[in-house]
């Protein structure tokens, strides 16, 4: 059975990200019976330099784009494309815009317990649907409970060093790479497709590549 593994360099406050991974989903469900596929997750941060704490969702997007009007704009057009796609996005709901470090700390631990897909999931779900702030560890341990990362104490993990190293490594790997956006689909290690690519462009690629 040929095998293809595809990486996913994205960052959980991306909407796009959100947009390709369903895109990703639809592209899955129609590939082959014989294509076997495994996805991981690797980090991107959009904000490097957010405060640990994170800042106001208001505040932030007016000093990037200039005002709040702006930032609606663009919002209503994520909107739309998410809709296209069939998932939600409520921009409305999102008050605080947060670091995103521990959370891709948390996707690399579902990673090695088998979940990664559905941690993923509940993170893109509280931040995009419900406008839970996902740089609170509380947040983060809910969103790890119900994405069915078992048996792990989720504070005292983040309160460790655990994973650290990991990801900073994986967020040099990504510069080193030259990637400057997200989502970043990497199809075997050999073709690299940028932003988020329609369903069927994603299939094209993994059936070629297996």
């Amino acid at each position: 059975m040929p095998h293809v593994d595809v990486t996913v360099i994205s960052d959980a406050i991306c909407p796009w990200c959100f947009i390709g991974k369903r895109h990703l989903a639809l592209a899955l469900a129609d590939l082959p019976d014989e294509i076997a596929v495994s996805v991981a997750w690797q980090p991107f941060e959009l904000n490097p330099a957010m405060p640990p704490g994170g800042m106001s969702r208001r505040d932030y997007r007016t000093a990037k784009f200039g005002s709040w009007e702006r930032s609606l704009e663009l919002d209503a057009q994520v909107e739309a494309a998410a809709r296209r796609a069939g998932i939600e996005i409520h921009h409305e709901r999102m008050t605080r815009t947060p670091n995103t470090f521990a959370t891709h700390r948390l996707i690399w631990l579902a990673g090695g317990h088998g979940v990664q897909q559905s941690v993923v999931d509940e993170l893109f779900a509280r931040y995009f649907v419900n406008g839970e702030d996902i740089g609170d560890a509380r947040v983060l341990a809910d969103a790890a409970d119900a994405g069915g990362l078992y048996g792990v104490d989720v504070p005292a993990f983040l309160e460790s060093r655990e994973g650290v190293a990991e990801v900073r490594g994986a967020l040099a790997h990504a510069r080193r790479l030259g990637i400057g956006g997200v989502p970043m689909f990497i199809i075997d290690g050999r073709t690299a497709l940028s932003g988020a690519q329609p369903p069927e462009v994603l299939r094209e690629a993994i059936v070629g590549a297996s």
